[in-house]
């Protein structure tokens, strides 16, 4: 029998185009992107339009007792027919809230995941013009501003072509089972917790004695630190590989598949593999936790393994590359897993999937942002004093290691 491959999660969006010089703004037209990988998932942020360009009434039913919605287009006169699910789902979006978020506040809200319902929900507000795709990073929304300008115009076309480089495969869950079956159940037995603790306490033990010899072991780069650098980022970008293989024989640990495993560039600028471990949502809590957890732990014992290396090898290139390598494989495991540093990575997702706030890190900083501009009151509810503290320790953390960064580097010259 052959293998049934699944779908290509891919996803049909009007893009709102804006108005040029001189152009109506009521005049900017649409045009349509298509994003067809597992990356639809992590990368999009669905926007609906305006509070003034819709109307949300209830219909409620007297024979099912099931209350449904109308939404119409105030612009075009459309009317579309959402159920309460659709309608949940339509208030997340807020330009804000990922793909894969709307997905875990799905599973939160109802307890289960049917993987068409937002693209055939996003589907359907787009033939009807009431959705719009903001860019996800800072970086492509001020060259959206900008287009205008040539050379932004330039950056965003040159990070849209980067964009749309995606090399994958769906026919990747067999792959996975075999790597599961040939070794990688070992990963998830209590000898390789147990062996994990003891190679980070010998990555301590390594890092604190390459630390009192900070000065000796970076002049081991010579006369090329910056190429040495690079080589050793080169290096880190297959680990992140090994990062998303975990993420995989996690999946397949708990029994689910793994629908995509591939290649691109996070938002037209950083390279990076990725897995589609969107069938989680069918596990319990703990299989997510795990499966989340478990990619991040490889940086840590590499990092562990670096350290412990570059402690026991002389003074040289060698020492200073196994050290640099340490130090970035366990700032990307501090990353990964720490949840508070406005990134929605691995820790944030366990985060929120524990407290069952999805939507955490825009509902913050929308508040946040409000109470700065003096437009909402001071912290009442739980609630608010949970965005209120996400934002400061985020903030704080930011800050303390853009200052570590700078420490480590000014120390080490």
């Amino acid at each position: 029998m052959s293998e049934v491959v699944p779908r290509r999660a891919k996803l049909e969006l009007l893009v709102r185009r804006p108005a040029a010089d001189g152009e109506d703004a009521e005049a900017a037209s649409f045009e349509l992107k298509e994003v067809g990988s597992a990356l639809a998932f992590v990368r999009l942020r669905p926007q609906r339009v305006a509070a003034e360009t819709y109307e949300l009434a209830a219909v409620a039913s007297r024979v099912s007792g099931q209350t449904n919605f109308i939404l119409k287009n105030r612009q075009t006169d459309r009317f579309l027919l959402l159920s309460e699910p659709e309608k949940f789902l339509w208030e997340q979006m807020d330009g804000h809230t990922s793909l894969q978020d709307l997905a875990t506040a799905y599973v939160l809200r109802y307890g289960e995941f049917d993987f068409d319902v937002i693209p055939a929900l996003i589907r359907k507000l787009q033939r009807a013009q009431l959705l719009v795709l903001t860019p996800a990073s800072a970086l492509r929304r001020a060259l959206a501003r900008s287009r205008a300008k040539r050379l932004a115009k330039m950056l965003e076309s040159s990070l849209t072509i980067l964009e749309r480089i995606n090399v994958s495969s769906r026919h990747v869950d067999s792959f996975f089972h075999r790597l599961y079956r040939f070794g990688g159940f070992v990963l998830f037995t209590p000898v390789a917790a147990a062996a994990c603790a003891l190679l980070a306490v010998g990555g301590i033990v390594g890092g604190v004695r390459l630390w009192h010899n900070a000065e000796s072991v970076a002049a081991g780069f010579g006369e090329h630190p910056v190429l040495a650098i690079i080589a050793v980022k080169l290096l880190f970008l297959f680990t992140v590989a090994a990062h998303q293989l975990v993420h995989g024989l996690s999946l397949v640990h708990y029994g689910r598949r793994v629908r995509e495993f591939g290649f691109t560039f996070l938002h037209g600028i950083v390279p990076t593999f990725y897995v589609d471990v969107t069938d989680v949502f069918m596990t319990s809590r703990r299989a997510r936790v795990v499966t989340a957890v478990s990619g991040t732990l490889v940086h840590l014992v590499l990092g562990s393994l670096w350290f412990m290396v570059a402690a026991g090898m002389p003074p040289g290139f060698m020492q200073a590359f196994s050290a640099a390598s340490g130090m970035i494989q366990w700032q990307a495991f501090v990353i990964a897993l720490y949840p508070f540093c406005f990134i929605e990575m691995d820790g944030y997702h366990v985060l929120v999937d524990t407290l069952g706030v999805p939507t955490l890190k825009s509902d913050a900083m929308g508040y946040v942002g409000t109470l700065v501009r003096g437009r909402a009151p001071m912290p009442a509810t739980r609630e608010e004093w949970l965005w209120v503290g996400y934002v400061l320790l985020s903030t704080v953390s930011i800050a303390g290691f853009i200052a570590f960064n700078i420490w480590l580097v000014a120390h080490a010259s």
